[in-house]
């Protein structure tokens, strides 16, 4: 099953690893991106929406939302 989270990133399943993170960056809100406490936690959600995307990609499957 594929993460919610990722699934509102909107992206096709051709785009870029770079083009992941850049969208994931970008729904994250601007307060939360400055705090740097959440650093580990920031990196954990670019790596999750990345692991997300290679299996979208490995699997070929289209989101259902």
């Amino acid at each position: 099953m594929t993460d919610p989270t990722y699934l509102r990133l909107a992206l096709p399943p051709t785009a870029s690893p770079l083009a992941v993170v850049r969208a994931a960056v970008r729904a994250l809100h601007p307060d939360t991106r400055a705090v740097r406490g959440f650093r580990g936690a920031r990196k954990r959600f670019y790596r999750q929406m990345l692991c997300a995307h290679a299996a979208r990609q490995a699997g070929g499957d289209e989101p259902a939302g």
